[in-house]
């Protein structure tokens, strides 16, 4: 079956995310008084085959742990979505 993982991709809680201290500072300038925290990140979608959806979601676990996320300075959270 073909699957799509989607991954998002954050800076940990802990660390300064300079990107989006500048968004919410332009965000504010136009008048959006009320935001309080912006985080920038980055979505990656990856279209592969797996027998079913554990399998995917294993495979995907593992290409983000050898590859796509940084553990050190990055959150991620996954999707798995069936493909027609």
């Amino acid at each position: 079956m073909k699957f799509a993982g989607i991954v998002s991709i954050r800076l940990r809680e802990d660390l300064l995310d300079p990107q989006g201290k500048a968004v919410m500072s332009g965000l504010r300038q136009l008048g959006f008084e009320t935001v309080e925290d912006v985080r920038v990140g980055k979505q990656v979608k990856v279209v592969f085959e797996a027998e079913d959806g554990d399998a995917a979601m294993a495979r995907l676990e593992e290409m983000c742990t050898k590859l796509l996320v940084n553990p050190v300075t990055e959150d991620y959270d996954t999707i798995i979505l069936a493909e027609e």
